[in-house]
């Protein structure tokens, strides 16, 4: 598959968060530019080769907080077995377990609890997804925070300019294959510098832009919008590689 090398140059700009003066937003312009689109389902040979419909959702999703588990709860328990192909053994033999001492998804048969095969009746891919579209909600808003992410990447960084004035750094950017640590480079295949997911009909600032404002709310995201559309008004100095063209 045509996965891009990584080391290519990228823009950046930095702004002060206008929700919290003690914090600098640092966006990746050539990601959030890029046309990348999820195409689970529409192409997508799933991270692993032997599992070609599971997507990325083969490891099951580790929670970044109580508040995260809490949210995730609530819907399970609204789920029913015409959405949720594994509803029974959910609710029979638990729907999460550890992982090295972290709470996560459990996985059954080499993808998460949560995702139904292609042949199940009320719809291929994850429930919590499914559910939430259905009653006209947003995905991030049934979905543990890891999964409506990615491939999103959000960091912090503590920096001191030199007067001892410390501001915090917060980095959105692509989630590139590194990001996964050593296991990353285990994946036979991976979305977000590969051209063939690459096909989106707007960048990735208009599609993602719920995750966007969850991320760095609402006026933090006017400004990265306002500055995603005067870089591509310059033409793309600095474009993704992997796009097209």
């Amino acid at each position: 598959m045509p996965e891009i090398d990584l080391g290519f140059p990228r823009a950046f700009v930095e702004f002060a968060n206008p929700d919290d003066s003690t914090e600098r937003f640092r966006a990746d312009l050539t990601w959030l530019t890029s046309r990348w689109t999820c195409i689970f389902g529409q192409g997508c040979p799933g991270v692993y080769a032997s599992l070609p419909d599971v997507g990325c959702c083969a490891h099951g999703a580790h929670f970044s907080d109580d508040d995260d588990v809490a949210r995730v709860s609530d819907f399970v328990e609204v789920l029913d077995p015409t959405e949720w192909e594994l509803h029974d053994e959910g609710h029979a033999r638990g729907w999460t377990e550890l992982e090295d001492g972290e709470l996560k998804t459990r996985v059954v048969d080499g993808a998460c609890i949560f995702h139904n095969s292609r042949d199940f009746p009320g719809g291929y891919g994850c429930a919590l997804h499914a559910h939430a579209l259905a009653e006209g909600l947003e995905p991030l808003e049934t979905k543990p925070d890891v999964c409506w992410q990615l491939p999103l990447r959000r960091e912090f960084r503590e920096v001191d300019p030199g007067d001892g004035d410390t501001y915090t750094e917060v980095t959105i950017g692509e989630y590139v294959r590194a990001g996964w640590g050593p296991g990353g480079q285990d994946f036979d295949w991976y979305c977000s510098s590969n051209t063939d997911a690459h096909v989106g009909a707007d960048p990735v600032y208009v599609s993602y832009r719920p995750e966007l404002i969850a991320l760095m709310g609402q006026e933090g995201y006017d400004q990265l919008a306002a500055r995603c559309e005067r870089f591509l008004a310059d033409g793309r100095p600095e474009p993704h590689p992997a796009d097209p063209g």
